[in-house]
């Protein structure tokens, strides 16, 4: 996977989820790695290599390909994927709160 960052923008339309943990902005980082900011500003790192290199990785092992895992997109404040994984954002808001980090394991 490059070190190019890619960010996409919420794919929802007329719809702007307002908690402050929902998140407002992504980044998708090489290493299966997520850069997100929440509507409040709070920023953080979402680290998934364990969780989509784990034995039981169910529906994230498509994010295995890096061409997959950098097609992450924000749906209704919530980083998803086309087939339908996707990141509970108060966990990864609290996470992210108390050490900047979210390293999401299997």
């Amino acid at each position: 996977m490059s070190s190019q960052t890619i960010t996409q923008p919420d794919q929802t339309t007329g719809v702007k989820p307002a908690a402050p943990w929902r998140v407002r902005a992504l980044s998708v980082l090489a290493g299966w790695q997520l850069a997100v900011t929440f509507n409040d500003g709070l920023q953080g790192l979402v680290e998934l290599s364990d969780l989509v290199h784990g034995a039981a990785a169910g529906v994230f092992e498509p994010l295995r390909d890096p061409a997959f895992f950098a097609l992450a997109y924000l749906e209704y404040g919530a980083v998803t994927w086309p087939n339908g994984a996707d990141l509970s954002p108060s966990a990864m808001y609290k996470e992210i709160r108390r050490n900047g980090i979210w390293r999401v394991v299997d």
